[in-house]
């Protein structure tokens, strides 16, 4: 696939088309900007403290006075994700041996994100924003059980995102964004072969396919911020869907000479182009920040996700023999989902401030049989803390550290009908993400 050159110019100079292990719901990404990673990013439509605040609502860029400001900032992800065998079934003709649980599918990742805002003018301000905001990695041993049903997941996201403010009043400001994005997905899984004409040409034989698809796409973002009393302030901020157009191509290895003469055999393992297309989910957060005192602030978020735009997501063929056939389908059957977090900050004497939070992720994964090897995901529990440092006049640091409990997870997934087997068992998961950023006003 040709890529858009000014992203990949972007991608290339900074590094920041990244995926890893999602810890949010599903495949989203949080880290947008660090400075609220030490409180879980609770409040953070409403605190407006930095450029970071372009992602979260642009409506309070308006709140960031005269002058330039900048962010920049990385989040180390390192995430573990086990699965434990429960009543798994081979898949028929497969090979007998190849019965282990994957290892850690778990791979760390970096997060980087840059953030920049000016003023236009006493009432207007510009902003853009570099971000991830989807991310995935799941790659187990290739010769597990659930090889059929998935060994490899990855998806890569880079945002792009210019936006404007306009202050209303002292009291009121509002905002908006376009945002260009860039998605890539690649998947890897095993193929029974032999299932695939039924133990004909004898058992065990097998082989893998890869697919690699990517495209752009575009959204907006709009936001409002509101002064509801001296020391209290409320945020909302909608970001919209994206609707993907994915092309790429598969490739099948070791395939049987023998499907030369078996025309639906050959066909339907044959390399070619391929396309899948995917709407991302749209989101809306209601966020509070309430000043106790000249040491106490207090925040709290609350952020409905539209998962349930996803549910099967066909591959479908676009060249060769099979040409508008479906390759294979992503089954998800997402429900929609809510997060909720609190967070506080306490000002210390000097230029320390201190950051803590914990928050509640729901997974949109409704049940065992829907869970799959892809994306084991379920709740996630968030504990943070962190610290804010004033370096100078212009220029502060924000430390952050989180750990991400998953809920063990059941998984039942019947892929029996299609050579898939039954994976069988339960999940364990958690992740240590740890971030640092420097902002600076100039």
């Amino acid at each position: 696939m040709k890529r858009n050159a000014i992203t990949a110019a972007v991608v290339s100079a900074l590094g920041l088309l990244a995926a890893s292990e999602a810890h949010a719901a599903a495949f989203a990404l949080y880290e947008q900007g660090v400075s609220g990673l030490g409180n879980a990013y609770a409040g953070a439509a409403a605190v407006a403290e930095d450029a970071t605040t372009v992602w979260w609502n642009p409506a309070g860029m308006a709140r960031l006075g005269a002058g330039k400001h900048f962010a920049i900032g990385g989040v180390l992800i390192s995430p573990s994700t086990k699965f434990s065998n429960g009543s798994s079934q081979t898949a028929a003709f497969s090979n007998p041996a190849s019965t282990g649980t994957g290892g850690d599918a778990g791979k760390d990742a970096t997060v980087p994100s840059m953030f920049y805002v000016m003023d236009l003018n006493p009432r207007m301000h510009f902003g853009v924003g570099i971000s991830v905001p989807f991310g995935l990695k799941t790659e187990y041993d290739s010769d597990w059980i659930g090889r059929f049903q998935g060994i490899m997941s990855k998806v890569e996201t880079l945002n792009i995102n210019p936006s404007l403010s306009y202050k209303l009043s002292e009291t009121a400001s509002i905002g908006g964004g376009i945002s260009y994005q860039r998605g890539k997905i690649d998947l890897k899984s095993g193929v029974n072969y032999s299932a695939i004409v039924s133990g004909a040409l004898g058992p065990n034989l097998e082989g893998q396919n890869t697919t690699s698809v990517d495209g752009d796409a575009w959204g907006f973002n709009i936001g409002g911020l509101f002064n509801v009393a001296p020391a209290t302030r409320v945020g909302i901020h909608y970001r919209s869907s994206l609707d993907y157009k994915l092309d790429g191509n598969t490739s099948f290895s070791n395939v049987p000479a023998a499907f030369a003469g078996i025309p639906a055999a050959a066909a339907g393992t044959s390399n070619g182009n391929v396309k899948l297309d995917v709407k991302t989910p749209d989101n809306l957060s209601f966020s509070v920040a309430h000043k106790l005192n000249d040491q106490w602030d207090l925040l709290g978020d609350l952020t409905w996700w539209h998962w349930s735009r996803i549910k099967q997501l066909p591959v479908v063929r676009t060249s060769g023999p099979a040409n508008g056939t479906t390759l294979s389908t992503l089954t998800f059957n997402f429900d929609d989902t809510w997060r909720a977090s609190i967070g506080a900050n306490y000002k210390l004497n000097g230029p320390w401030t201190l950051k803590l939070g914990a928050a509640y992720d729901q997974t949109p994964v409704p049940n065992a049989e829907s869970r799959t090897v892809r994306l084991p995901d379920s709740d996630r529990y968030w504990l943070s803390v962190g610290a804010a440092y004033q370096v100078s006049r212009d220029g502060k640091l924000d430390f952050g550290y989180t750990l991400v409990s998953a809920k063990n997870a059941d998984i039942n997934n019947d892929q029996t009908a299609t050579g898939g087997g039954i994976v069988n068992g339960s999940y364990k998961a958690h992740v240590h993400v740890l971030g640092v950023q420097y902002q600076h006003t100039f």
